[in-house]
C-alpha cells in the first residue's frame, strides 16, 4: 500500500505537501510509461480536486504547493511568475563550494523542440551559500581524500534544472545528478552512503497567502536518505525543523 503523503499546511484554499524524490508532479510529454503522479495521489488522498501552480523536478524532493480552487491557482501562479515567492533548497555537492556567491548564468531550454543552441538564453540567477563541508579519507577521484559541501540555494528565477545547472557550471555538481554531475561520485554515494538519488531538496517556501494576506513560511524536513547522510557527516545542525502540520478550516479574506 502506498504511504500517505505528508501534508505541511492545509486550509480552504491551498495545501502544501512533501513531494518524495523520484515522483513526477503531473502527466507531461516526458512522462511516457509512468503510472503514478503526485497530483493524482494528493487528489485521491484529499478526496477533492487540486490545481498545480509550480513544479519540482522529478528527482528533487521537498515542499510543493497546490491550490484547491481555480482562483487561488491563478493568484499563486501570478506570485511565482512575479518572483514574489521565496524558495530555499539544500544541496550536497562535490568539492568545497564558495562561502557565498550570486550565480548569474543565462540558461537555454534543454527540453525544447529546437536544438538547445537555437533556444534563447534566458536570465537565470541563483544565490548560493556554503553551510558546511566534510572531507572523507576515501579516494573517489584522483585525490586521496574526497571533499563535499552542503550548499543553500535560493533561486531568484525559475528556469528548468536551474540549481543543478548553475552549481555544475560553477564547478560544484550536485551529488546524484546523472545529467550534470560526476558518475564516480554519484556511484560512491549510492553504493557506500545509501544515497542513490539526487541530493537536492526544496526545504522552504515563503509567500503571502492569496486570500488572507498572511505570510506563510513553509518548512519541509529532509527524507530518510538525506537525514541519515547529514547525521553521518556531522551536519545535523542544518536539518530543517520538522513542521507542525497546520489545518485551518477557514481563512478569512
Amino acid at each position: 500500500m502506498t504511504p500517505a503523503l505528508s501534508l505541511l499546511h492545509q486550509d480552504d484554499h491551498l495545501v502544501a505537501v512533501h513531494k518524495p524524490a523520484g515522483l513526477l508532479v503531473h502527466r507531461s510529454a516526458l512522462a511516457r510509461g509512468e503510472r503514478e503522479f503526485l497530483l493524482q495521489r494528493l487528489r485521491d488522498q484529499l478526496g477533492r480536486r487540486v490545481y498545480p501552480v509550480h513544479r519540482l523536478d522529478r528527482p528533487t524532493s521537498g515542499v510543493i504547493v497546490f491550490a484547491l480552487d481555480p482562483e487561488t491557482a491563478a493568484a499563486l501562479q501570478a506570485a511565482f511568475a512575479a518572483r514574489r515567492v521565496a524558495k530555499r533548497y539544500l544541496a550536497v555537492v562535490r568539492g568545497i563550494g564558495p562561502h557565498q556567491e550570486r550565480l548569474d548564468y543565462p540558461l537555454r531550454d534543454e527540453e525544447g523542440r529546437r536544438p538547445k543552441a537555437e533556444m534563447p538564453a534566458m536570465e537565470a540567477v541563483t544565490e548560493i551559500r556554503r553551510l558546511d563541508s566534510v572531507e572523507l579519507p576515501v579516494q573517489v577521484d584522483r585525490y586521496p581524500q574526497s571533499r563535499y559541501s552542503l550548499m543553500e540555494a535560493r533561486p531568484q528565477t525559475g528556469r528548468r534544472h536551474q540549481i543543478r545547472r548553475h552549481l555544475s557550471r560553477r564547478g560544484y555538481p550536485i551529488i546524484g545528478d546523472a545529467k550534470h554531475g560526476k558518475g564516480n561520485h554519484n556511484r560512491f554515494f549510492a553504493e557506500h552512503l545509501e544515497c542513490p538519488r539526487l541530493l537536492l531538496a526544496a526545504v522552504g517556501l515563503a509567500f503571502d497567502h492569496p486570500v488572507s494576506g498572511e505570510r506563510l513560511d513553509l518548512c519541509c524536513p529532509l527524507d530518510a536518505c538525506m537525514t541519515t547522510l547529514f547525521e553521518r557527516f556531522g551536519w545535523s545542525g542544518h536539518l530543517p525543523a520538522p513542521p507542525r502540520h497546520r489545518h485551518h478550516p477557514s481563512v478569512m479574506p
